[in-house]
């Protein structure tokens, strides 16, 4: 595929999305991310189905991943023809039952568990809006902009949103321009170290050699983190599009991205979204025309927690046993079977669309002087309200534990802020 067979494909996936978004029939979406499942999500479906066929209620039904209030699933949400969409939460059977009758019977909206509307200002007036809810009203959502939004099966919803228009427009530069981005963006890696992306790539590039490679780090071991699992669950695209244009930019022409076999849905989403680049043409050879080839291959880790170490990452993905090595030389010099080698993880990679398709200077918008940016956080443990959080770079402990996650509900003790 060409980049005017591309821009038509988008066209094309904008209009199937705003007939979506004003949908002519009701649409019932359910939250289906691991959470939700966990939590009973597809057995609300399943009975969501049968309540409508019974009503002989003609509706689409949609899955989509975690948007956040993980504490609150199961979440499904009810979309009449020309309405906001309403989001009720803990949603198990009956609950489904009641609120889909009251819709559809009694024409009315449930007050039943209702969480907020995602309409405009003056939409409902009797229903409060879904982002002034206390968790997600502070929040800044750039990553995870379209989790819990679109389907992350359907790559035409990501296309709708703007989807793989930075790599086109990477594709048709100089690298050097995207490096220049990245570094005028000040995005630090994602993963925990905070080393300045740009750079990181640079010592990459610098090596004159045949093979460079690209793996995405998505082997998240930290005990109670999900954010890189909810966000490849929620929008496989965005972090395959970041990997397809890190790779470019590095020469890298092989990507793996290594992900932990106790992942199954993420790993299922990432072969799916992987197939219908190669179909769509943004996979393979001769990119879009851009004369770029690239491989992405799935590597299934077996859930070492020293595994998440880049170097013993990289033996894992070469069949030995993972162990760290020492350093110098470094990964970006000599790393995947000895070749130059760029290890980054699966928020870092998510945020790269964003920033060439809107700007360094849009990025620099969020977070500090010396961290630009968002962060995402799993929120887990005696807080109220646990879930998936992005808050600008700055934000502080106290802000997330008391205001984003409504406080404890015995006296304060302790904080762990990741790692073993």
């Amino acid at each position: 595929m060409n980049t005017t067979n591309l821009n038509k494909r988008r066209e094309s996936a904008k209009k199937a999305w705003k007939t979506f978004d004003e949908n002519k029939k009701p649409v019932i979406i359910f939250g289906a991310g691991s959470c939700g499942r966990a939590a009973g999500a597809m057995d609300t479906l399943k009975t969501a189905r049968e309540i409508l066929g019974e009503l002989k209620v003609d509706a689409d039904f949609v899955e989509v991943g975690c948007i956040g209030p993980c504490y609150l699933e199961p979440l499904m949400d009810v979309k009449l023809p020309g309405k906001p969409r309403i989001s009720f939460s803990n949603v198990d059977g009956k609950k489904a039952e009641r609120i889909l009758r009251a819709f559809f019977e009694k024409d009315e909206i449930p007050s039943d568990s209702r969480l907020g509307h995602f309409g405009e200002d003056g939409e409902l007036p009797d229903v409060n809006k879904f982002y002034d809810h206390p968790m997600l009203k502070r929040q800044i959502r750039l990553v995870l902009r379209n989790c819990g939004i679109i389907d992350p099966n359907s790559i035409d919803h990501y296309l709708a949103r703007d989807g793989y228009v930075a790599l086109e427009k990477v594709l048709s530069s100089p690298w050097e321009e995207t490096l220049e981005v990245i570094k005028e963006s000040g995005i630090r890696g994602r993963g925990g170290a905070g080393f300045p992306t740009w750079m990181k790539w640079k010592f990459c590039r610098d090596n004159d050699v045949d093979q460079r490679y690209m793996i995405c780090n998505a082997d998240e071991g930290d005990p109670g983190a999900f954010m890189n699992r909810s966000l490849i669950e929620g929008d496989p695209h965005a972090v395959l599009e970041g990997l397809a244009i890190a790779a470019y930019t590095i020469g890298a022409t092989k990507a793996y991205i290594y992900i932990r076999a106790e992942y199954p849905l993420a790993i299922e989403r990432l072969k799916n979204a992987i197939a219908q680049m190669k179909e769509l043409g943004l996979l393979g050879k001769n990119i879009l025309g851009s004369g770029f080839d690239l491989e992405i291959k799935i590597k299934e880790g077996a859930g070492a927690f020293v595994c998440g170490e880049e170097t013993a990452l990289i033996a894992s993905i070469e069949g030995q046993r993972g162990m760290p090595r020492s350093r110098p030389p470094f990964p970006a010099n000599k790393g995947l079977w000895g070749k130059p080698t760029i290890i980054n993880n699966v928020e870092t990679l998510g945020t790269i669309p964003n920033i060439i398709r809107n700007g360094a200077a849009w990025y620099n918008k969020y977070g500090t002087e010396t961290s630009k940016g968002t962060k995402t956080f799993s929120l887990v443990g005696r807080v109220r309200r646990t879930g998936l959080i992005e808050v600008p770079m700055g934000t502080t402990l106290r802000e997330i534990i008391f205001d984003i996650g409504g406080g404890l509900q015995k006296p304060f003790k302790a904080v762990q802020t990741g790692g073993p």
